[in-house]
């Protein structure tokens, strides 16, 4: 006979209500994660019983995997695999591997590797979608759309077949919400409105606090009163990186400034920071919510609209750490830029900064 399992259990999150999943749930989940991000929060959700008994990660190859999932790795809570990032591109692949899945998890809905995969057939009873900064918001608020939608990057210049796909893929996530097989496990401040109608179109939602992590013991240490944590909008061509490298040297007017870069920065905007001698840039390891948890009150957090406003205040402000996110000045956006992608970066402010919104 087969061992008894412990009885399912709910878990409340503060300010939430009841959990909408039993939980520690049975079963087997695979994991797509692209990201450092992806990785945490796959942790995150294996820990607090939403993927399985048994998780297996795959990462993409890619900037920062190798380092975190190596630290992962040597902490993961029991029941979690991680596999090694593979050794090229040609190598990945976004489909679940043989041996069908209870669950299979992915952290980018806006991902070709993923719209592809869930396109050639989802082989699992649910997908469950983990955050992947900033597009997590997006996606929910175009899911809840009455008027189909593409699911393409704001930023990117899409071509009719990788719109015909991004719009495959919001009826597909579609159907798997209205069938009770969809699942969104975050971190992030989901707009009432929002949860309210993916939870009417059949979705499920579920959040954590970075729980996991707060086990942890800390590893590095921060002493510059400033932490400002960088942007990948001048690499991404959105804003003009001369006026982003003058506010950044401007901060130092308050002394010391500890720089933590996006994954995706050029060498020649950090060398060009690098070189003032009030600017410490850090090398680019893991993600920012694992350094960080040593900061004391009296330092601040600095940063251009981004998720990590969020996931930071769920971080640090219980310790006191101050957070400040900061707005985009017109003449700094490129023609890149379009204004709906601008309103959606800066509406990321209001909650996630604690009401502490700074100015460049």
């Amino acid at each position: 006979m087969p061992a008894p399992q412990p009885a399912a259990r709910t878990r409340r999150v503060p300010g939430h209500g009841p959990a909408e999943v039993l939980r520690p749930r049975s079963g087997r989940a695979e994991v797509w994660a692209e990201s450092p991000l992806q990785l945490l929060s796959a942790v995150e959700a294996h820990s607090a019983g939403l993927l399985g008994r048994q998780t297996v990660v795959r990462p993409r190859a890619g900037a920062g995997m190798a380092g975190t999932v190596a630290l992962l790795r040597d902490q993961a809570p029991a029941g979690l695999t991680i596999e090694d990032p593979p050794a090229g591109p040609a190598q990945e692949t976004a489909a679940a591997p043989p041996g069908r899945p209870d669950r299979w998890v992915a952290g980018d809905a806006y991902s070709g590797q993923v719209q592809a995969g869930l396109l050639r057939g989802l082989d699992a009873d649910e997908l469950v979608l983990l955050d992947d900064g900033l597009a997590s918001l997006k996606l929910l608020a175009t899911l809840v759309q009455d008027r189909p939608a593409a699911l393409t990057r704001p930023r990117s210049r899409a071509t009719a077949p990788r719109r015909m796909l991004g719009l495959a893929s919001w009826h597909r996530l579609r159907r798997l919400a209205r069938q009770g097989r969809l699942l969104v496990v975050t971190a992030l401040p989901v707009p009432d409105a929002v949860e309210r109608r993916f939870r009417a179109l059949g979705g499920k939602l579920e959040r954590h606090r970075f729980e996991w992590l707060g086990t942890r013991p800390v590893t590095e240490i921060i002493r510059e009163p400033t932490v400002l944590v960088g942007s990948a909008m001048p690499a991404d061509g959105l804003i003009h990186p001369g006026p982003y490298i003058e506010w950044v040297r401007s901060l130092t007017e308050d002394g010391p400034v500890s720089y933590f870069p996006h994954r995706r920065e050029t060498p020649q905007l950090l060398e060009a920071l690098a070189a003032h001698p009030l600017i410490r840039v850090n090398e680019h390891t893991v993600p920012v919510e694992m350094r960080l948890r040593g900061l004391q009150p009296g330092q601040v957090v600095r940063s251009l609209p981004s998720t990590v406003l969020a996931s930071l205040r769920l971080v640090l402000a219980p310790d006191g750490v101050r957070l400040r996110g900061h707005d985009v000045p017109g003449h700094w956006w490129t023609p890149q830029a379009s204004a709906e992608l601008r309103r959606h970066l800066g509406s990321c402010l209001d909650e996630a900064a604690a009401g502490q919104p700074g100015r460049p």
